[in-house]
């Protein structure tokens, strides 16, 4: 096995590649509901003479190799869709409201071509190379429920990775960036803050409690936060993305309801933040004679990556695709004509390995604005330059084949 011989091998593989990721763009689905995704993949699987097997909800497993004595490196692919209709104009688009917005399908058939790879090489694969296909990404619950039904064990998980695809990057369909050692990804919490009033006649507000005052009091206030009470280099993003309350016009209503989310590269700031998030809340409410309550959902932690294992897949990717199409974050950062790496501040739920095993995340531009792809990430136009499938799979194989070589 040479990087030569995988690249060459996932190039032949592209018009299949590209047929699975159009058939799971066209069956976007949402959550733990994938019952259509479920059942393309597992068949897949088992045609390629993998015995795939149930994971929690709504997760997949399959083991590569194990022939000979080593260690177990962990691929992920996500394969849940968001609740967007979709306005791409692609040819296979999805009908159904939903939509592959944010590149999960590339990520899956991604991840079967690379399934495929590492058929073709099983008998050289030094270990165990453990293939996961996680549901529900997007709200932040498929890993963490994966881990809990047994992921990382039988076999043990030795080191982790991911790829997640990004559109409208200015560089070559294909090219990969490897995250630097630390967090990468900032911890996520989606939170609800309810306040109770009194509801009356919009023309005796004297006889009630009005919620919605008190509520646009608390959506400034936490804004407050930031710019007060943290320092300069602690970096959190507080939003309010939804309020609702009340149906008619003349109406003070009882309740108010603010859905939001809170992002922090730090646990120490992250708890510092929902406990004033709280304490703020409760205390505004109180000062316009209404009650607060401050519920925090599903999250992920930060996912922080491994340096031992970024540096391995930096020299491994260079290997397979050539010192102009790989780049670590600390050679982009000091690349000439303004080019420094992202300030992203998305969350990802694969964090949730990182806690557990060594992990390294990977970001593979699929889609220069120059050529048409201009759109970010769940926007309901964004594309995918499908150029970017093929060397996916084959970063996937490659990274797996060489690290469990390395480490045997």
């Amino acid at each position: 096995m040479t990087s030569e011989q995988i690249k060459k091998e996932a190039d032949a593989l592209r018009e299949t590649i590209v047929s699975d990721r159009q058939y799971l763009h066209a069956h976007a689905e949402t959550g733990f509901d994938l019952h259509d995704t479920l059942a393309f993949v597992r068949k897949q699987l088992a045609d390629m003479g993998y015995t795939p097997v149930d994971c929690g909800k709504a997760g997949l497993v399959a083991l590569a190799g194990g022939k000979k004595p080593g260690k177990v490196f962990l691929l992920r692919s996500d394969m849940d869709a968001l609740p967007i209709e979709e306005r791409s104009g692609e040819g296979f688009a999805c009908p159904n409201g939903r939509m592959h917005a944010c590149g999960h399908d590339m990520h899956t058939a991604m991840l079967l071509g690379a399934a495929r790879l590492l058929k073709q090489h099983e008998d050289e694969i030094q270990g165990t190379v453990k293939l996961m296909f996680q549901p529900a990404e997007e709200i932040f619950e498929g890993s963490s429920d994966m881990i809990g039904a047994g992921l990382l064990k039988n076999p043990d998980v030795d080191a982790a990775l991911m790829i997640h695809v990004m559109a409208s990057m200015p560089f070559a369909a294909g090219t990969v960036i490897v995250s630097p050692p630390g967090v990468s990804a900032p911890a996520a919490d989606y939170f609800e803050i309810k306040v109770q009033g009194k509801g009356c006649h919009g023309s005796m507000p004297n006889t009630g409690v009005d919620p919605l005052n008190a509520a646009a009091h608390i959506l400034i206030a936490l804004q407050e936060i930031h710019a007060r009470e943290l320092a300069m280099n602690d970096r959190a993003v507080l939003t309010i993305g939804t309020m609702n309350a009340g149906t008619a016009a003349n109406v003070i209503p009882d309740t108010v309801v603010m859905g939001g989310s809170l992002r922090t590269f730090d646990e120490e700031t992250r708890a510092q933040i929902k406990q004033r998030m709280t304490e703020i809340a409760q205390g505004i409410a109180a000062a316009f004679r209404a009650e607060a309550e401050v519920v925090f959902g599903s999250g992920c932690p930060t996912l922080v990556n491994n340096a031992e294992l970024a540096a391995c897949a930096a020299a491994y990717v260079k290997e397979l695709l050539g010192e102009g199409r790989a780049f670590s974050a600390a050679e982009l950062s000091a690349m000439g004509g303004g080019q420094k790496s992202s300030g992203a501040a998305g969350s990802e739920d694969f964090a949730y390995v990182s806690q557990q095993v060594p992990s390294i995340m990977l970001a593979l531009a699929a889609g220069q604005p120059e050529k048409g792809y201009r759109y970010p990430q769940h926007h309901p136009m964004v594309r995918f330059d499908e150029d970017a499938l093929s060397a996916g799979s084959a970063v996937y194989a490659y990274t797996a084949l060489r690290w469990l070589e390395e480490h045997k």
